[in-house]
Protein backbone atom coordinates (compact mmCIF):
# COMPACT_ATOMS: atom_id res chain seq x y z
CA UNK A 1 0.00 0.00 0.00
CA UNK A 2 1.35 3.47 -1.41
CA UNK A 3 1.68 5.56 2.20
CA UNK A 4 1.28 8.81 3.34
CA UNK A 5 5.47 9.53 3.31
CA UNK A 6 6.52 8.24 0.46
CA UNK A 7 3.27 10.56 -1.16
CA UNK A 8 5.61 13.39 0.21
CA UNK A 9 8.67 12.44 -0.19
CA UNK A 10 8.93 10.77 -3.42
CA UNK A 11 6.83 13.13 -5.56
CA UNK A 12 4.69 10.27 -6.21
CA UNK A 13 2.52 10.67 -9.78
CA UNK A 14 -1.04 11.02 -9.29
CA UNK A 15 -1.14 7.93 -11.26
CA UNK A 16 0.42 5.52 -8.77
CA UNK A 17 -1.33 6.76 -6.10
CA UNK A 18 -4.55 5.28 -4.63
CA UNK A 19 -7.87 6.53 -5.34
CA UNK A 20 -8.44 7.66 -2.24
CA UNK A 21 -6.05 7.60 0.73
CA UNK A 22 -7.23 8.05 5.05
CA UNK A 23 -3.86 8.35 6.93
CA UNK A 24 -4.62 8.45 10.69
CA UNK A 25 -8.17 10.34 9.99
CA UNK A 26 -10.62 10.79 13.23
CA UNK A 27 -13.58 13.01 13.14
CA UNK A 28 -14.91 14.26 16.33
CA UNK A 29 -18.62 15.67 16.60
CA UNK A 30 -19.31 18.51 19.07
CA UNK A 31 -22.63 18.80 21.14
CA UNK A 32 -23.82 20.13 24.29
CA UNK A 33 -24.53 16.86 25.79
CA UNK A 34 -20.19 15.99 24.74
CA UNK A 35 -17.64 15.04 22.44
CA UNK A 36 -19.12 12.02 20.22
CA UNK A 37 -16.12 10.31 18.05
CA UNK A 38 -17.37 9.40 14.58
CA UNK A 39 -13.84 7.85 13.34
CA UNK A 40 -10.92 6.99 15.39
CA UNK A 41 -7.69 7.29 13.78
CA UNK A 42 -8.87 5.35 10.46
CA UNK A 43 -5.96 4.40 8.33
CA UNK A 44 -7.01 3.18 4.60
CA UNK A 45 -6.32 3.19 0.83
CA UNK A 46 -9.41 2.64 -1.61
CA UNK A 47 -6.78 1.34 -4.65
CA UNK A 48 -7.38 2.28 -8.30
CA UNK A 49 -9.66 0.44 -10.19
CA UNK A 50 -11.16 -1.28 -7.24
CA UNK A 51 -15.03 -1.28 -6.04
CA UNK A 52 -15.08 -1.25 -2.40
CA UNK A 53 -18.31 -2.00 -0.04
CA UNK A 54 -18.34 0.67 3.09
CA UNK A 55 -20.58 -1.84 6.40
CA UNK A 56 -20.96 -1.47 9.57
CA UNK A 57 -23.55 -1.07 12.23
CA UNK A 58 -25.46 2.40 12.94
CA UNK A 59 -23.28 4.87 13.91
CA UNK A 60 -20.72 3.04 13.22
CA UNK A 61 -19.04 6.15 11.00
CA UNK A 62 -19.77 5.17 7.16
CA UNK A 63 -21.33 8.12 6.33
CA UNK A 64 -18.88 9.95 7.99
CA UNK A 65 -15.92 7.93 6.57
CA UNK A 66 -17.70 8.60 2.75
CA UNK A 67 -18.07 12.26 3.79
CA UNK A 68 -14.65 12.91 4.72
CA UNK A 69 -13.34 10.80 2.15
CA UNK A 70 -15.08 13.16 -0.15
CA UNK A 71 -13.87 16.24 1.23
CA UNK A 72 -17.86 17.15 2.06
CA UNK A 73 -16.62 17.16 5.48
CA UNK A 74 -12.83 17.43 7.58
CA UNK A 75 -11.18 15.57 9.28
CA UNK A 76 -11.05 16.38 13.29
CA UNK A 77 -7.22 15.10 12.50
CA UNK A 78 -5.49 13.40 10.08
CA UNK A 79 -5.45 13.75 6.44
CA UNK A 80 -6.80 12.65 3.34
CA UNK A 81 -5.77 12.17 -0.08
CA UNK A 82 -7.41 11.99 -3.94
CA UNK A 83 -5.60 10.88 -6.27
CA UNK A 84 -2.17 11.78 -4.70
CA UNK A 85 -4.26 15.44 -3.63
CA UNK A 86 -3.52 16.26 -0.16
CA UNK A 87 -7.16 17.72 0.52
CA UNK A 88 -5.74 19.01 4.31
CA UNK A 89 -4.08 21.62 1.72
CA UNK A 90 -6.75 23.40 -0.19
CA UNK A 91 -9.15 25.90 0.49
CA UNK A 92 -13.04 25.72 0.03
CA UNK A 93 -12.40 27.02 -3.19
CA UNK A 94 -9.98 24.47 -4.79
CA UNK A 95 -11.84 22.10 -2.63
CA UNK A 96 -14.93 22.57 -4.83
CA UNK A 97 -12.87 22.32 -7.95
CA UNK A 98 -11.33 19.08 -7.43
CA UNK A 99 -14.42 17.46 -6.10
CA UNK A 100 -16.25 18.52 -9.79
CA UNK A 101 -13.62 17.47 -11.48
CA UNK A 102 -11.95 14.18 -9.31
CA UNK A 103 -15.10 12.77 -7.70
CA UNK A 104 -18.63 11.46 -9.03
CA UNK A 105 -21.10 11.27 -6.30
CA UNK A 106 -24.41 8.65 -6.07
CA UNK A 107 -27.13 8.86 -3.57
CA UNK A 108 -30.26 6.80 -2.96
CA UNK A 109 -32.12 10.10 -4.37
CA UNK A 110 -31.29 10.25 -7.97
CA UNK A 111 -31.50 14.19 -7.38
CA UNK A 112 -32.37 15.18 -11.03
CA UNK A 113 -34.41 17.82 -12.53
CA UNK A 114 -37.35 17.20 -13.98
CA UNK A 115 -38.04 19.66 -16.43
CA UNK A 116 -34.57 18.75 -18.06
CA UNK A 117 -33.86 15.78 -20.38
CA UNK A 118 -31.73 12.46 -19.72
CA UNK A 119 -29.03 14.15 -21.52
CA UNK A 120 -29.22 17.74 -19.76
CA UNK A 121 -29.38 16.48 -16.75
CA UNK A 122 -25.96 14.80 -17.15
CA UNK A 123 -24.39 17.97 -18.68
CA UNK A 124 -25.80 20.09 -15.79
CA UNK A 125 -23.02 19.58 -13.27
CA UNK A 126 -20.40 20.93 -15.82
CA UNK A 127 -22.28 23.62 -17.33
CA UNK A 128 -23.31 25.26 -13.50
CA UNK A 129 -19.11 25.24 -13.25
CA UNK A 130 -19.02 27.56 -16.37
CA UNK A 131 -17.60 24.42 -18.35
CA UNK A 132 -18.31 23.80 -22.23
CA UNK A 133 -19.53 20.10 -22.62
CA UNK A 134 -19.38 18.24 -26.10
CA UNK A 135 -22.49 16.67 -26.44
CA UNK A 136 -21.00 13.51 -28.10
CA UNK A 137 -18.66 12.93 -24.45
CA UNK A 138 -22.71 13.19 -23.09
CA UNK A 139 -24.32 10.94 -25.62
CA UNK A 140 -20.77 8.67 -24.48
CA UNK A 141 -21.85 8.19 -21.21
CA UNK A 142 -25.15 7.63 -21.29
CA UNK A 143 -24.35 5.16 -23.97
CA UNK A 144 -21.83 3.51 -20.73
CA UNK A 145 -24.38 2.75 -18.72
CA UNK A 146 -27.51 1.44 -21.13
CA UNK A 147 -29.41 4.59 -22.21
CA UNK A 148 -28.09 6.08 -25.40
CA UNK A 149 -31.62 5.46 -26.26
CA UNK A 150 -32.54 7.65 -23.92
CA UNK A 151 -31.13 10.87 -24.06
CA UNK A 152 -34.30 12.99 -25.05
CA UNK A 153 -36.37 11.28 -22.11
CA UNK A 154 -37.09 13.61 -18.97
CA UNK A 155 -37.01 11.39 -15.77
CA UNK A 156 -40.75 11.08 -15.34
CA UNK A 157 -40.23 9.33 -18.24
CA UNK A 158 -38.32 7.07 -17.36
CA UNK A 159 -37.90 4.21 -14.49
CA UNK A 160 -36.67 4.31 -10.77
CA UNK A 161 -32.98 2.44 -12.30
CA UNK A 162 -32.92 4.17 -15.54
CA UNK A 163 -33.02 7.39 -13.21
CA UNK A 164 -30.79 6.09 -11.36
CA UNK A 165 -28.25 4.97 -14.32
CA UNK A 166 -28.42 8.89 -15.30
CA UNK A 167 -26.97 9.50 -12.46
CA UNK A 168 -24.38 7.44 -12.68
CA UNK A 169 -23.80 8.78 -16.19
CA UNK A 170 -23.88 12.22 -14.37
CA UNK A 171 -21.06 11.01 -11.70
CA UNK A 172 -18.63 9.34 -14.78
CA UNK A 173 -18.90 12.22 -17.20
CA UNK A 174 -15.62 13.96 -16.21
CA UNK A 175 -13.76 10.08 -15.87
CA UNK A 176 -13.40 10.92 -11.92
CA UNK A 177 -10.24 9.64 -10.42
CA UNK A 178 -13.34 7.98 -7.35
CA UNK A 179 -17.33 7.51 -7.65
CA UNK A 180 -18.49 7.90 -4.11
CA UNK A 181 -21.79 5.87 -3.69
CA UNK A 182 -24.06 6.38 -0.53
CA UNK A 183 -27.24 3.87 -0.42
CA UNK A 184 -27.49 4.01 -4.71
CA UNK A 185 -30.02 1.20 -4.83
CA UNK A 186 -31.89 2.00 -1.41
CA UNK A 187 -34.92 3.30 -3.45
CA UNK A 188 -35.09 0.75 -5.78
CA UNK A 189 -36.54 -2.75 -5.62
CA UNK A 190 -34.73 -5.61 -5.53
CA UNK A 191 -34.50 -6.41 -9.04
CA UNK A 192 -33.77 -3.13 -10.35
CA UNK A 193 -30.90 -2.87 -7.69
CA UNK A 194 -29.43 -5.63 -9.26
CA UNK A 195 -28.84 -4.17 -12.53
CA UNK A 196 -27.21 -1.02 -10.56
CA UNK A 197 -24.83 -2.92 -9.04
CA UNK A 198 -23.96 -4.77 -12.00
CA UNK A 199 -23.14 -1.90 -13.70
CA UNK A 200 -21.06 -0.17 -10.92
CA UNK A 201 -18.93 -3.42 -10.97
CA UNK A 202 -18.84 -3.12 -14.96
CA UNK A 203 -17.53 -0.07 -14.98
CA UNK A 204 -14.49 -1.06 -12.56
CA UNK A 205 -13.66 -4.44 -14.07
CA UNK A 206 -14.29 -3.04 -17.93
CA UNK A 207 -13.19 0.60 -17.34
CA UNK A 208 -11.18 1.31 -14.43
CA UNK A 209 -13.15 2.98 -12.34
CA UNK A 210 -12.79 3.43 -8.77
CA UNK A 211 -15.93 3.24 -6.72
CA UNK A 212 -16.19 3.32 -2.45
CA UNK A 213 -20.18 2.32 -1.38
CA UNK A 214 -21.76 2.59 1.66
CA UNK A 215 -24.08 0.31 2.23
CA UNK A 216 -26.50 -1.44 4.59
CA UNK A 217 -27.08 -4.29 2.51
CA UNK A 218 -24.96 -7.86 2.32
CA UNK A 219 -26.35 -8.21 -1.09
CA UNK A 220 -25.32 -5.13 -2.89
CA UNK A 221 -21.80 -5.41 -0.42
CA UNK A 222 -21.24 -8.63 -2.48
CA UNK A 223 -21.05 -7.05 -6.19
CA UNK A 224 -17.75 -5.46 -4.75
CA UNK A 225 -14.42 -6.84 -4.85
CA UNK A 226 -14.02 -5.82 -1.39
CA UNK A 227 -16.31 -5.20 2.11
CA UNK A 228 -14.91 -2.66 4.55
CA UNK A 229 -16.40 -3.02 7.99
CA UNK A 230 -16.47 -0.07 10.44
CA UNK A 231 -17.33 -0.49 14.01
CA UNK A 232 -17.32 2.53 16.75
CA UNK A 233 -15.62 4.46 14.11
CA UNK A 234 -12.81 2.17 13.53
CA UNK A 235 -12.02 -0.53 10.56
CA UNK A 236 -12.42 -3.89 12.38
CA UNK A 237 -11.95 -6.01 9.32
CA UNK A 238 -12.49 -6.68 5.60
CA UNK A 239 -13.36 -9.66 3.01
CA UNK A 240 -13.21 -10.11 -0.35
CA UNK A 241 -14.93 -12.15 -3.00
CA UNK A 242 -17.57 -12.80 -0.12
CA UNK A 243 -20.99 -13.26 -0.94
CA UNK A 244 -23.99 -12.08 1.23
CA UNK A 245 -24.22 -15.08 3.27
CA UNK A 246 -20.78 -14.50 4.63
CA UNK A 247 -21.20 -10.49 4.59
CA UNK A 248 -24.48 -11.10 6.87
CA UNK A 249 -22.86 -12.79 8.86
CA UNK A 250 -20.21 -10.51 9.61
CA UNK A 251 -22.67 -7.85 10.42
CA UNK A 252 -24.76 -9.81 12.71
CA UNK A 253 -21.72 -10.17 14.74
CA UNK A 254 -21.29 -6.49 14.93
CA UNK A 255 -24.58 -5.83 15.74
CA UNK A 256 -24.44 -8.56 18.70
Amino acid sequence: MTTTHEFQQTGTAVLDAPAVYLDAVAKTYRSRAGDVPALRGVTHAFERASFTAVMGPSGSGKSTMLQVSAGLDRPTSGRVFVAGTDLHSLGENALTKLRRGSMGFVFQSYNLLDALTAHDNVALPLRLAGRRVPAQAVRDVLGRVGLADKAARRPAELSGGQQQRVAIARALLTRPAVLFADEPTGALDRSTGRDVLELLREVTDDQGQTVVMVTHDPLAASYAHEVVFLDDGVIVGALRGADAGRIATRMSELER
